[in-house]
């Protein structure tokens, strides 16, 4: 399972500096790409289980509570789409 990580580390070195720079940069990408989306998937998680407590403890809350939950996962949503874009900009 290790070795396919050993043979691109080889290839990369001895790929010319400028495939090996733009290999760089695209795995930095996708390393971004990738934390953008595990975070964001954390946030909407805590958010719902923060969401559904409230509701739980307070039940005649529940219509401010899920408006607060929807529009805190909306703006997540647009900052990891704001975030992916970057990433994916800078990749190329």
């Amino acid at each position: 399972m290790i070795e396919p990580v050993f043979g691109a580390i080889q290839g990369l070195a001895q790929m010319d500096p400028a495939a090996a720079r733009q290999f760089g940069t695209l795995l930095g990408a996708t390393i971004g790409a990738g934390l953008a989306i595990i975070g964001a998937g954390i946030g909407l998680g805590r958010i719902g289980a923060s969401a559904t407590e409230a509701i739980a403890r307070q039940p005649e809350a529940a219509g401010a509570i899920q408006t607060a939950m929807i529009i805190t996962a909306a703006l997540l949503e647009g900052v990891v789409l704001f975030a992916l874009v970057i990433a994916l900009l800078k990749g190329n």
